[in-house]
Order: C-alpha cells, then sequence, then structure tokens
C-alpha cells in the first residue's frame, strides 16, 4: 500500500523501534551516513523497489570488514528494524510464518498502535501462495482501510448467497449476491475502489484473515459480483463456503447494556387500549340492541374469547406486540361474525315456519360450514406465516393462530352451551334473536350487484392506479423499520413524553420515519430517524444532528450543551450517536412475501376441493390482491394531499390483518352461493349470485360495522402514533367488505363460460 500518510506511519514505527535497539558504531559509517542510510532504504521498502534495498545493503555489507561479520546482524538492524529486515527481500512485508508472531507483537503494542492511521487495520493471508514464494512457507501481511469507527465497510450478514462459477474463460470462479441495503454501499465502494490508478482491490476477511483481495474492474451497481482468479475448484468452493460463513449466527458478548422503552410510548399505549376498549363496549351494547337475548349470548362468548386469547398468550409468556394486537382485532371481528351468522340463519330458519329449538339446531348446522371455512383459509395465512415468517410476522401468526382456536371454539359451542340453557323451556322459552332495529333493516329492498360490477372493476382499477402513479413520484414514507437510520441518545433534566416528542419531530425531520423510546430512565429519550439515511457524507450526519437540537429545543425550551455533563434545568446533551439497520430486514422482508405466496396458494387449492370450481379459487385471490393494493393505493393518495402515514412493520401487520378478514369475507358469501346452487333455486347463475350476496347482506354490513366501528374510534382517539395503523386497517375492512360484493364473486361468475346471463334486470 502507497498511501503517504501509511508511509509517514510505518516510517514512524521503524525509528521508534530503532530507537530502542542498542546502537553499535560501526566502522566505515558514521552516524549521520546511517540515519541517511535508514531513510533511504525505508523509501525503497515501503516503494516496494527491493533491487535498491538489497544493493545497499550489500554494499554495506561489503565496507565491513571480515573481522566485523559477528556484527552482521546488529548493522542490518541498524539500517532497517525488525519490521522491514525480518521481510522476504523481494516482497515487501511477506514473513516467514516463524517470523509471524513477532510481528504481531509489534503491531499489538500500544505506542505502535498510536502512529498507525485510525483508518487502517492490519491482518495477515489466511495462508501462504505457493505460487509467489515456491518452496518457503511465508505469509503476507496486509494493510487495509476500514471505517472510521472501525468497522469493515461491509458486513456478511449483506450477503444473500455465493456460490461456486465460472468466468468467461471457463476458469472457477465465485459468485456472490448482496441484499439491497449492502447493494447500495457496495456500488459506492466498489466506484471508488474502481477510480484509483492503478485500480483499488477490496479484501474479503473472516476471522482477520484476508481470503482474497481482488482487483475492482468496475462499478457493480446491482450487488451481483463475480470474483476471479487463479482459483482451482476446492478454493473456489472454499471462498464461497467463507463468503455465506459471514452472515451465519456468530458468538456474541454484550457490549452495551439499556432498559428500552417501548416503541409506542406509554401514553399511545394507554390512548390505543382505551380507544379499543370503547369500540368494543359500543358493539357489545349493539349486538344487544340488535339481536336482543341472543346479543348477550354473542357478548359472553366474546368475552370468553378475549380471556381465552389473553390466558394463553399469558402462559406463552407471550410479548403483546402492535402486530400481535392487530391478531387479536382480527380474531374478535372472526368471533363476531361467527355469531352474527349463526343468528341470521336462526332468524331464517324462524321465518320458515320451524319452532325455536329446531330453528336453533337447523342455524347452528347451517352456519357450521360457513364459519369451518372461514376460519380454516384463514389458519392457512397463520400457519405459513409462522412457519415462513420471522420476526413481527411470527408474533402476529401466533396471536392469529390461538384467537382463530379460541374464537371457533366460543362461538360454535360456548355460544350454544349458553343458548341451550336459557331455551331449556323448549318452544315456549322467552328467548329472541331479533329486535326493533333487526326487523326494520330486514326490509330493506334488493339490489342488483352483479349489474354493477363493471363499474365497480373500473372504479377500483383507477383508484389503484392513480394510487401507484403517485407513490412512483412522490414514494412512500418508509419508516426506520425498513430503512434503517441515524439514532441519537438525549439527556433531558426532567422527564420527556416519549409521544409528543415524536410528533414534534415530524417537521424537523421532514415527516420521515422517527422513533422515539424511553432509553434506561424516563429522563432519556432514543431518537431514531430515517431522514437522509441514504446519504452518507459527513455534510448530511452534521444536518440531521443539527435538525434534531432545532427539533428538540423547540419543543422542550431547551438548549444544547455539547458537555455530557451538563444537563440542568436550561440544558439538554446528546449523549451519544450511531447508525442502525433497518428493523425489518431484507430476510423479513423476503419471509413476508414467501408466506403470503404460498398462503394465497394454500387457499387457493382449499377452495378449489371445497367448492369445486376454479373460478371460486381465482376470485378469492383476485378480492385479496385488490384489497392490498387498494390500501397501498390509499397510503399514497392521501399523501399527495399532505397527509403522510409512516410506512413500518405496524403498517405491514395491518396488511395481513387485511388479508385475514377479505378472506374470511369472501368465503362467507361464496359458502352461501354453494349453497343455493347446490339446492337449485335458480337456473340463472347471475340471479343465484345476486341473491347469495343480498341474502348475507345483513351479516356482512353488521360485521363490517362493528368492526369498522372499533376501528374508526381508534383512528380518531388512539391518537397520533397509532393512526397509519388504524388508518390501514379502516381502509382495509371497508374495502375488503366492498371486494366480497363487488370483486370476488362477480370475477367467479366472469370467469365461468357456463353462467350465461338470462335476466338483464333482476
Amino acid at each position: 500500500m502507497n498511501d503517504a500518510q501509511l508511509n509517514q506511519s510505518l516510517m514512524a514505527i521503524n525509528q521508534l523501534l530503532l530507537n530502542e535497539q542498542n546502537a553499535k558504531k560501526i566502522s566505515g559509517l558514521n552516524e549521520s551516513e546511517v540515519a541517511e542510510k535508514q531513510s533511504d532504504d525505508l523509501e525503497a521498502a515501503l516503494s516496494g523497489d527491493t533491487t535498491a534495498l538489497k544493493s545497499e545493503l550489500e554494499k554495506q555489507l561489503s565496507s565491513v570488514s571480515d573481522s566485523a561479520g559477528s556484527s552482521l546482524d546488529s548493522l542490518s538492524q541498524l539500517n532497517v528494524s525488525s519490521l522491514f529486515s525480518l521481510s522476504n527481500p523481494g516482497i515487501p512485508f511477506m514473513y516467514n510464518v516463524k517470523d509471524t508472531a513477532e510481528i504481531n507483537r509489534i503491531f499489538k503494542r500500544a505506542d505502535v498502535k498510536a502512529l498507525m492511521p485510525r483508518t487502517v487495520g492490519v491482518f495477515w493471508d489466511v495462508k501462504s501462495d505457493p505460487n509467489v514464494t515456491p518452496g518457503v512457507d511465508d505469509i503476507q501481511l496486509n494493510f487495509l482501510e476500514i471505517g472510521r469507527n472501525g468497522k469493515p465497510l461491509l458486513t456478511g450478514e449483506v450477503i444473500n448467497d455465493a456460490r461456486l462459477d465460472y468466468d468467461q474463460f471457463a476458469r472457477p470462479a465465485v459468485s456472490m449476491q448482496m441484499n439491497a441495503a449492502g447493494s447500495r454501499v457496495w456500488a459506492k465502494v466498489t466506484s471508488e475502489a474502481a477510480s484509483k490508478t492503478p485500480q483499488g482491490r477490496v479484501a474479503i476477511v473472516l476471522d482477520n484473515y484476508v481470503y482474497t483481495a481482488p482487483t475492482v474492474q468496475g462499478e457493480i451497481p446491482n450487488g451481483n459480483s463475480q470474483i476471479t482468479g487463479s482459483f482451482d475448484i476446492e478454493e473456489a468452493k472454499d471462498l464461497a463456503n467463507v463468503l455465506k460463513a459471514g452472515s451465519l449466527p456468530a458468538p456474541t458478548r454484550i457490549v452495551e447494556e439499556a432498559i428500552v422503552g417501548p416503541t409506542l410510548g406509554e401514553v399511545a399505549q394507554n390512548q390505543g387500549f382505551i380507544s379499543m376498549a370503547c369500540g368494543l363496549a359500543i358493539v357489545v351494547l349493539f349486538m344487544i340492541a340488535y339481536y336482543s337475548s341472543g346479543g348477550w349470548v354473542a357478548n359472553i362468548a366474546l368475552l370468553f374469547n378475549i380471556f381465552f386469547i389473553l390466558g394463553i398468550l399469558a402462559q406463552l409468556n407471550a410479548a403483546l406486540t402492535l402486530p400481535g394486537v392487530a391478531g387479536i382485532v382480527l380474531t374478535i371481528g372472526m368471533a363476531v361474525d361467527a355469531n352474527v351468522l349463526i343468528y341470521e340463519r336462526i332468524k331464517e330458519e324462524l321465518r320458515a315456519g320451524h319452532k325455536l329449538r329446531e330453528a336453533i339446531k337447523k342455524g347452528y348446522q347451517r352456519a357450521f360450514s360457513s364459519i369451518f371455512d372461514s376460519n380454516i383459509t384463514t389458519l392457512l395465512t397463520a400457519v405459513f406465516l409462522y412457519f415462513l415468517g420471522q420476526g413481527p410476522l411470527k408474533g402476529f401468526a401466533i396471536t392469529l393462530i390461538i384467537g382463530i382456536a379460541t374464537s371457533f371454539f366460543s362461538a360454535v359451542y360456548i355460544s350454544r352451551v349458553v343458548v341451550e340453557w336459557i331455551t331449556r323451556k323448549g318452544d315456549e322459552s322467552k328467548v329472541s334473536f331479533e329486535s326493533a332495529i333487526s326487523k326494520l333493516v330486514r326490509q330493506r329492498g334488493y339490489f342488483n350487484f352483479i349489474e354493477h360490477r363493471k363499474k365497480a372493476y373500473i372504479a377500483s382499477f383507477a383508484f389503484i392506479v392513480v394510487g401507484f402513479i403517485l407513490i412512483a413520484f412522490n414514494g412512500l414514507n418508509l419508516g426506520v423499520d425498513f430503512k434503517g437510520g441515524r439514532s441519537y441518545v438525549v439527556s433531558f433534566p426532567k422527564p420527556v413524553v416519549a409521544t409528543e416528542m415524536k410528533i414534534a419531530l415530524g417537521s424537523s425531520f421532514e415527516n420521515a420515519g422517527t422513533e422515539v423510546k424511553n432509553y434506561g430512565s424516563s429522563n432519556v429519550m432514543k431518537v431514531t430517524t430515517s431522514y437522509l439515511i441514504d446519504d452518507d457524507t459527513d455534510k448530511a450526519d452534521e444536518l440531521v444532528k443539527n435538525n434534531l437540537i432545532e427539533g428538540v429545543s423547540s419543543f422542550t425550551g431547551l438548549q444544547y450543551s455539547a458537555d455530557d455533563s451538563r444537563v440542568d434545568d436550561q440544558h439538554f446533551v446528546i449523549s451519544s450517536s450511531s447508525k442502525v439497520g433497518a428493523t425489518i430486514a431484507d430476510d423479513i422482508q423476503d419471509s413476508a412475501f414467501q408466506a403470503s405466496f404460498f398462503s394465497l396458494l394454500a387457499i387457493f387449492i382449499y377452495i378449489l376441493i371445497r367448492f369445486k370450481k376454479w373460478q371460486f379459487s381465482t376470485g378469492a385471490i383476485i378480492a385479496t390482491v385488490h384489497d392490498t393494493l387498494f390500501v397501498m393505493a390509499a397510503f399514497g393518495i392521501v399523501g399527495a394531499f399532505g397527509v403522510s402515514f409512516e410506512i413500518d412493520q405496524v403498517f405491514v401487520a395491518a396488511l395481513l390483518t387485511i388479508i385475514g378478514y377479505s378472506i374470511n369475507d369472501t368465503v362467507i358469501i361464496f359458502d352461501r352461493i354453494r349453497e343455493f346452487i347446490g339446492i337449485g333455486t335458480s337456473h340463472d347463475q347471475y340471479k343465484v349470485f345476486n341473491d347469495a350476496i343480498n341474502s348475507t347482506l345483513s351479516r356482512t354490513l353488521i360485521t363490517s360495522g362493528t368492526t369498522l366501528f372499533v376501528v374508526l374510534v381508534l383512528l380518531i382517539f388512539g391518537g397520533e402514533v397509532l393512526r397509519g395503523f388504524s388508518f390501514a386497517l379502516f381502509i382495509g375492512i371497508f374495502v375488503g367488505t366492498y371486494s366480497t360484493v363487488f370483486i370476488a364473486a362477480p370475477v367467479v361468475l366472469d370467469f365461468d363460460k357456463e353462467a350465461v346471463p338470462q335476466l338483464k334486470n333482476v
């Protein structure tokens, strides 16, 4: 390495070592000549001019009398220290293996480390190269550029895959692929290395040993690289394994410990739980008002369901995260839905002339298939998320699996036990499943949904296209979970509310994703923002810090102090700063996509088996994809109007909830369509579908309405931190209901060539 700063450091180290040696006067050389020779020899060694170094040493040695032969070694030490005298004369910094211990002792010394540049690390090759020094067990010492913090430019965790490959001349090589975050840094590193003259090299280091240091031919923008050289097949395989091993888990040690407060903050948690409790209380009152005695039974089953979910989670010592809360919201909606299905069926049987006990029996029997199918399809999603998902996705899946089991049990069996008990007197029991409100709703008109399906197609397509065009131009407000960010520990003289501080810093960071947590105590906050995270320059670091200082000063009225010990009534300090990676790493994102894909495939197959037609499976999948795209488009559209919701792991949880809700809703209507087709009420498929949708419309509106109401209360009163989560759920549940009626069922008809319309107006 010929860097001027490194050369000066090595010269200083050489002089330090020489000063420690016992100087011996050699006849024929005075002190000034010795110093001059030292400088010339060292320059020659550093520049790689080994011929000059060798000839100069030979000249000096020849001038010494034979009687001084015993002092030849001392003469060599006078010219250059052991750092250079032990080196192979033909190759700078190539040492015999037996001398590596001496060189290691030199570079481990504190005074030697102080002379080395902070951005340079010392690393040995992992093994000797017989092609460079045949027959000699020599090993190369490398001086590598490292980051200012002493860390490598990239670590193995960014490598997705590495494998044996062949170059254009059919010689063994290694192909390597990086994730998105690594690709960005790799493009910058390779661009800088390729622009040097001569072209720079990039070293691959594992366990502080250099395995190879290939020359960079040009910028590599996409993270797909090929490492070529004089490898044989086994060496290429070993290198590929080394690259992959760099991303494997390794033993860890605690270098920092702190108690970090919850992401939401205590205030946001209280707002969220109070809002959900109020929403559920209103749902409980609505069920009583709409279903009379049956509403009381449904509420008892709902309370049992919540009790079971929280009890099982407590038994498992599971941490309740916001994705977990989303799973509970979904299962509560499904539990209410199951009771609504049963009661609507019971009312149908009563209107058909059956006695009370018989109507109850048939109602539970006929609702069972709908409840079972809808729960199974949602369970398939949860199972694949559990086995393929990671991080927050797995937590969502666990909560959802538990919730599906408990809601099914409480709605089908516990409610049945209670209903049987209150009707123990037989058909004369004073039990009602209908109220004045439900009788009024029953008098609604008949709507031709199928006739308006094309208008719905056009409206949905237009909305999604507009939303994604706006996303393409404006982007989404990706939070710290997706992008990573700069993190600062800020100390205050008195406690600060994390939620309020997060909101206050929004404008300072141009509404970029920001997290504010308690850090160790209520007086210390950890602020992490994705603002300017793609800019690695010192100028960007300074700008983000200045904006933080300005925002905190405006929020608290305190002044910033650069002195860490000065935290008083007028000042706050920034104790430390660092850069953090994305919480939702590429592997978590990939696992989410894999889980979603396989769950949709499993749902497709299950619906195909249950409904005997691929058109039903296709309709369900299209409606689910439609709902997901619709929600993302909604975020793009509201963002164009200045309403910027953060896209983080909470948003992912909301999307998963929407998928589960959409499938659940769709399968229930499909079940009624299958029933109507089975009893042959009409040969006109269009009329059959319309009848099925209209007959389940009360159940659809009640279930969607109650769930929407809970989410709406959360959206309005849940606080700013929960706003994005609530908005995504609100749009998703609304569009899930809409797509079931206007997208899923009509798509089945449009794909079914046998469904020829016989009536234009029904």
